[in-house]
């Protein structure tokens, strides 16, 4: 004898599967905590940003260019790991939690109307890259102060890095070609 179907024979589930399947649907807000907890880390980089330009700019009359490069170089990195929070917070709120419903908001990012998972992780890993590119170039600048051990697997991982984000793209190409590719 064969367990009954969930389906009856009117074509509505059980209740059981709907409570179940409405519990499972619900979970996804679990993530919203997470979320948050990545705008409260924004705001700590909101805060070293500002901390890092406030010494910049008291430092003004006595740093060397070299000095000058290296904190602005950090600021940047700042920026970047912010822009990645911002893509992650928002792309991952819309993608796995809820709609944000920004349609003709004038602030609504370009790439929010498009996003999806694979959009999101390639747009991340592209976001990875030019964070260790920031970071590759502030070791290159200051490299009488490392080792070559220590620069050549600086050089490794941002290749990594790099043939990763690569082959993202194309995993994500294949499995959803563009619109007009068949």
């Amino acid at each position: 004898m064969s367990a009954p179907h969930p389906i009856s024979s009117s074509g509505s589930r059980s209740p059981a599967l709907q409570s179940l399947n409405s519990l499972i649907f619900l979970s996804r807000w679990l993530q919203a905590p997470l979320y948050l907890g990545l705008i409260v880390a924004q705001a700590v980089y909101v805060y070293h940003f500002m901390v890092e330009l406030w010494h910049l700019v008291l430092k003004t009359t006595s740093i060397q260019e070299t000095e000058i490069m290296l904190v602005v170089l950090g600021l940047i990195d700042v920026v970047m790991i912010a822009n990645l929070l911002v893509m992650v917070i928002v792309g991952g709120y819309e993608t796995f939690v809820s709609r944000l419903n920004l349609q003709n908001h004038p602030d609504q990012p370009e790439w929010l109307s498009h996003v999806n998972a694979g959009v999101l992780k390639v747009k991340l890993a592209m976001a990875l890259i030019g964070i260790s590119s920031i970071h590759l170039l502030k070791s290159f600048i200051n490299a009488e102060r490392l080792t070559d051990k220590v620069m050549m697997w600086q050089v490794i991982i941002h290749i990594t890095f790099v043939l990763s984000a690569l082959l993202l793209a194309y995993i994500d190409r294949l499995v959803a070609p563009p619109k007009g590719e068949h």
